[in-house]
C-alpha cells in the first residue's frame, strides 16, 4: 500500500509541475494563470490534452511543437519530474502528517521560484504572498521546537539578505531577501543559517562554471534563487543530519 502511496502521489506531483511551469512563467509576466489556455509560443495553436500529459507529451513529441515542429525547452518535463520526485520523496520522509503538508507547500514554493529566476531572474512578491498564510498555518499546526523559532528565522533569514544587500549596495536582489523569509519561518534560525551557507557554495559554483563557459565576466546574470531553492530543500530534509554530523566531527 505503502508503494501504491508513492505512485499515486508521485503522479499527482507531475501534475502539479505541470502547473507550476505555467504559474512561473506567467505571475512574473502578470499574464493571467487561465487565459489564454496553453498554447505553442511560436504558432499560437492552442495545446490539447494529447499535448499536456506531463513528461510523456514532450517524450512522444521529441520536444518538439506538434503544429509547428518548434522546440519545447527542456525546463517543462525537468520541473515535472522534479516537483513529482519531491512530492513522493517528501511522503516516504513524512507519511500522511501535518508536517507533509508543510513540506509539499515548502516544495510547491520552491519549484515555482526556480522557474520564475531561472527564466525572468525575478521572484515575484505575489507568489511569495500567496505562499506566506500556507505556511504560517503550516507552523501553527505543525511548529517547530521551540515554536518561536519559525519567527526567529524568519528575521534572521531577511536580516542578513537585507543586510548583505545595504553593505553591496544593491547586490542582493529584493525578492532574494522576502524569499528567506519565507525559508526561516519553515526551517527556524540554525537551519535557515545553513541553508545560507549551503547557498552560497552552490551559487559561486554555479557562477564559476557559467562564467567560464560564457566568459562575460559580471556582464553575466545568474540567478540566486535555484541555488537558494536547492540548498533550502536539503536542510529540510536532511539538515539535524548534516548538524549532528557536523559536531560529532569536531
Amino acid at each position: 500500500m505503502e508503494m501504491a502511496y508513492t505512485i499515486i502521489i508521485f503522479l499527482v506531483g507531475l501534475v502539479f509541475g505541470s502547473f507550476y511551469n505555467v504559474v512561473g512563467l506567467r505571475v512574473p509576466r502578470k499574464e493571467s494563470l487561465v487565459y489564454p489556455s496553453s498554447h505553442c509560443t511560436s504558432c499560437q495553436r492552442q495545446l490539447t490534452a494529447l499535448d499536456l500529459v506531463p513528461v510523456l507529451s514532450y517524450l512522444f513529441l521529441r520536444g518538439t511543437c506538434r503544429g509547428c515542429g518548434f522546440k519545447i525547452s527542456w525546463l517543462y518535463p525537468v520541473i515535472e519530474l522534479l516537483t513529482g520526485g519531491l512530492f513522493a520523496f517528501a511522503y516516504l520522509e513524512l507519511n500522511w502528517s501535518l508536517e507533509f503538508l508543510v513540506a509539499l507547500s515548502f516544495i510547491s514554493l520552491l519549484v515555482i521560484i526556480v522557474v520564475s529566476d531561472f527564466i525572468y531572474l525575478l521572484i515575484p512578491d505575489k507568489i511569495l504572498l500567496f505562499f506566506l498564510p500556507f505556511l504560517v498555518i503550516g507552523r501553527v499546526l505543525s511548529p517547530l521546537t521551540p515554536w518561536w523559532d519559525s519567527l526567529v528565522g524568519a528575521l534572521v533569514g531577511f536580516g542578513i539578505l537585507y543586510s548583505i544587500a545595504v553593505l553591496s549596495k544593491g547586490g542582493m536582489g529584493g525578492g532574494d531577501i522576502k524569499f528567506f523569509f519565507l525559508i526561516g519561518l519553515v526551517l527556524g534560525t540554525i537551519h535557515t543559517l545553513l541553508t545560507l551557507f549551503i547557498a552560497a557554495i552552490i551559487g559561486m559554483i554555479i557562477g564559476i562554471v557559467v562564467l567560464l563557459k560564457h566568459k562575460q565576466g559580471r556582464q553575466t546574470h545568474i540567478p540566486f534563487g535555484p541555488s537558494i531553492a536547492l540548498a533550502a530543500t536539503i536542510v529540510y530534509f536532511y539538515g539535524d543530519s548534516f548538524i549532528n554530523w557536523y559536531l560529532g566531527y569536531w
